[in-house]
């Protein structure tokens, strides 16, 4: 349905849908009205979220508009037939759709033995044994299972690792990938191995995918990341935050964190105890959408861990909420490095055509590594949706990433990494020539821990305990380091082998060189033949590249070196006294103010910042930059007298903020109210911590606030979107959109007049909340925040209300998931928290 109105149709009839709905419901005994109308409302559901996936809201924007690209179509027939659709690898024609038509519809009146049978899926999904095939299939699981239990240096290992190549070569006849076309132009003279570089050196180039502690268990999790930091390779956290106790367990840690929109669990401490933070900008297996987490997977670990609630289902938004331009991600990757100035910057893009265009724009913005995900994957949480038809493949992205930058000059200034099913060292040799310094592997290694491909990850019932977090199946996890190390020893055995059959030394002679492959030839009646692999193959003209880690060290900002020069007794732990520090008048070229002496505190502390009995107090006057307080860590008080930018408060992770207008601006002090004080995206993914801001603010106020006390007076649209925990006040006007995504914690409207009650009263039925209308005298929690407010910032209009306390001008919004869950046997002790205590 949406390719057909995405190619421009105005209304779809799905009669021979309906028929079989209706006759299937007659078939098995029930309504068949009911049964059409659960088709009709899954296609408009899949419509939507189709819709949602390329960022439009209209069907009149979506209709006609050809946001497709065609994998395996000649450009002719696309030309013709398809309003030139993208075919950057051409492919079959009219004839083949023909062929395939005669065959299908052949195939559809064959005599079948019921009704039932006729409408399996065929094995799309789930491996059925007359179904379609698998590039993974049951024996290649069952011989590598096999070959990674007995390991590289026994013979029996050995054998089992070529049964598991005889299987993966055989698949290879039958291409499921663009790389499976491709073959290796080896060297008249190969080299001896002893002559190619070690094990040691290929295994560093190696990590696993982002998978994150909730989508799979603990366990697992834990048993890969232990694998990698044992071969030297990087293992990756997911956007799902990580357990305290192992971000500096040199054995347990993932060295790569993930930075995505749902900012789970991304303190300052998660940042500051990373080697390598990676923003998350898409995933090659879901383009367009977040993550999701449902509710059962969410246990009270994991929402820890989060910081979120038990049992409530998470959504991590599409989009990042302070990335709309190259700009702006400039700015973030400016803000992490202020936390922790040692971290590779990376960033996952997805494979589409202009992935090379953005991948430019991205090492402009200064990334060090770039990531390009192929369409094959999303272990462990993609719905089954989003499974096919969504993404490119990983070898069209990483070329023309690698070829765009090479012609922009940029390439080597990164280092660029691939993902997509890379399954053997074939695989692997094949990325490095095409352009990747590095490769992730994700399925791989958990079918290496055990992973029998059921496909039912999202629904959290995993029978060998990977994907899942139900207590019973965990148990049946029998997966081990060693498993996972002797898979990425074969892995890197095999790329050795192909390095000496092409007669090169390392990986580093081989990264780009794609005059060493070639496309295979046609067979008869093969559509693969078909293809024109040429664009993959383009060789531009560069300068020999060699792998290294690529990392510009951002200049220490004087803003910076004050604060932490004022703070070095807290810093080596002199003084467990009050430190106070008046930096002066700052201006909006000052980034990121108390940023980095909060990484350094938390390097110094942990997760909470500074102990009991100390505080860094910091006042200044003026207009503070982009990302003031950013990830500020516990114990940290910043005090503005002026304005301040976008992004304050990003990351609030228990610091203090505190914004109020100059004296010298009378108008202002005298109703702040009515003027801003500061700019879009504030409190993106706080933590912990409070902030009391004194004016209003623009869009986006308490996005993913997750367990942050925050005040402000008045906002733009969309407040509190994707909130997880944590409290939001608003002493004033609050924009048309509010509390969408909001799955937790508590917001505060201020509605002084009844037409503003009615319309905020439909909008949190709309957004299924529990609205109740109160006094300050009703409730102590806010009351005690509206006093907090006042004394911090001499509010005005905090005065007033506190003054008549009596008068029910707030409307209290709590979700309704919230309080389900409350209800249930699922809820646990941990309660919201409130006061955003840094303790």
């Amino acid at each position: 349905f949406a390719c057909l109105l995405g190619f421009g149709a105005d209304a779809v009839h799905p009669y021979l849908l309906l028929d079989q709905l209706k006759e299937y419901a007659d078939f098995a005994g029930n309504d068949p009205e009911k049964a059409q109308y659960n088709g009709i409302k899954a296609l408009n559901k899949g419509l939507l979220k189709t819709m949602a996936k390329m960022g439009i809201s209209p069907v009149a924007s979506y209709r006609g508009a050809l946001l497709f690209e065609a994998v395996g179509i000649s450009k002719e027939l696309a030309d013709r037939h398809f309003g030139h659709v993208t075919s950057r690898v051409g492919g079959i024609n009219l004839i083949d759709i023909e062929r395939d038509v005669l065959f299908h519809h052949e195939n559809a009146t064959r005599p079948r033995a019921s009704l039932e049978s006729e409408l399996l899926a065929g094995g799309k999904y789930q491996q059925h044994r007359h179904g379609e095939d698998h590039a993974i299939s049951d024996p290649l699981i069952r011989s590598l299972q096999k070959a990674v239990r007995i390991g590289p240096d026994k013979w029996e290992g050995i054998q089992e690792w070529i049964k598991f190549k005889s299987y993966a070569d055989a698949e290879q006849s039958r291409p499921r990938h663009l790389r499976d076309c491709l073959s290796f132009k080896f060297a008249d003279s190969p080299l001896d191995l002893s002559q190619v570089e070690p094990v040691e050196s290929i295994l560093r180039r190696f990590t696993s995918g982002a998978m994150s502690l909730g989508s799979i268990s603990a366990v697992a999790h834990e048993t890969l990341a232990r694998a990698m930091n044992r071969i030297g390779g990087r293992s990756n956290s997911g956007e799902g935050g990580e357990p305290v106790e192992r971000r500096t367990d040199a054995e347990r840690k993932s060295k790569i964190r993930q930075v995505a929109s749902g900012r789970f669990g991304v303190s300052t401490h998660y940042l500051a105890t990373a080697e390598e933070i990676q923003i998350k900008i898409a995933q090659g297996a879901k383009p367009g959408e977040g993550g999701e987490l449902r509710g059962g997977k969410v246990t009270a670990f994991i929402a820890a861990t989060r910081n979120t609630t038990p049992g409530v289902t998470l959504i991590s938004p599409p989009p990042h909420h302070d990335i709309y331009s190259i700009e702006d991600l400039k700015q973030l990757i400016h803000d992490l490095r202020q936390v922790n100035p040692k971290a590779v910057i990376s960033v996952k893009l997805v494979s589409a055509p202009g992935v090379g265009t953005v991948a430019a724009g991205v090492a402009k913005a200064g990334a060090d590594r770039i990531i390009v995900s192929g369409s094959e994957g999303g272990t462990g949480a993609s719905p089954l949706s989003s499974v096919k038809h969504a993404g490119s493949p990983q070898e069209l992205g990483i070329a023309e990433a690698h070829q765009v930058l090479i012609h922009e000059g940029f390439r080597p200034k990164v280092s660029l990494q691939t993902d997509g099913q890379i399954l053997t060292g074939r695989d692997a040799v094949v990325a490095f020539a095409l352009g990747a310094d590095e490769v992730a592997f994700s399925t791989a290694p958990l079918v290496s821990m055990g992973c029998d491909m059921m496909r039912v990850c999202h629904t959290g019932t995993c029978p060998v305990g990977i994907a899942t977090q139900d207590a019973e199946l965990i148990k049946k996890f029998q997966g081990e380091v060693e498993q996972v190390i002797n898979y990425f020893r074969l892995v890197a055995e095999e790329v050795r082998s192909y390095l000496a059959k092409l007669g090169l030394k390392s990986v580093d002679e081989l990264v780009g060189r794609t005059e060493l492959l070639v496309q295979n030839p046609p067979t008869e009646n093969s559509k693969h033949g078909k293809l024109d692999l040429g664009p993959l193959l383009h060789k531009p003209a560069s300068e020999h590249l060699s792998f290294e880690e690529f990392r510009r060290q951002s200049a220490e900002s004087d803003h910076s070196r004050h604060i932490a020069r004022a703070a070095r007794p807290l810093l080596e732990r002199q003084s467990g006294r009050t430190v106070e520090y008046d930096l002066g008048e700052v201006s909006n070229a000052d980034l990121a103010i108390g940023s980095q002496v909060s990484g350094q505190i938390s390097q110094t502390y942990g997760e909470f910042g500074l102990p009991e009995g100390a505080e860094l107090r910091v006042k200044m006057h003026g207009e503070a930059g982009q990302s003031f307080g950013a990830w500020l860590a516990g114990g940290v008080t910043l005090e503005l007298s002026g304005v301040a930018n976008d992004y304050v408060g990003k990351g609030l992770s228990g610091g203090c903020i505190v914004v109020k207008p100059q004296q010298e601006a009378s108008s202002i002090a005298a109703a702040p109210h009515d003027h801003a004080i500061a700019g879009n995206t504030t409190f993106y993914g706080a933590i912990r911590g409070k902030a009391f801001l004194n004016g209003k603010v623009g869009e986006r106020f308490a996005i993913r606030n997750s367990g942050a006390t925050l005040v402000c007076e008045g906002t733009g649209g969309n407040a509190c979107e994707y909130m997880t925990g944590g409290v939001a006040v608003v002493l004033g006007d609050t924009g048309p959109n509010p509390f969408a995504g909001m799955s937790g914690g508590m917001a505060y409207l201020l509605a002084e007049d009844k037409s503003k009650v009615e319309k905020l009263w439909q909008v949190g039925q709309k957004r299924s909340m529990v609205v109740r209308q109160i006094a300050l005298s009703d409730d102590p929690v806010l009351r005690q925040i509206v006093e907090e407010h006042a004394e911090r910032t001499g509010s005005p209009r905090a005065k007033t209300l506190l003054s008549n306390m009596e008068q029910p001008v707030f409307l209290q919004f709590v979700p309704e998931a919230i309080t389900a869950v409350k209800r249930s046997e699922q809820s646990d002790s941990r309660t919201l928290p409130v006061l955003g205590s840094a303790h």
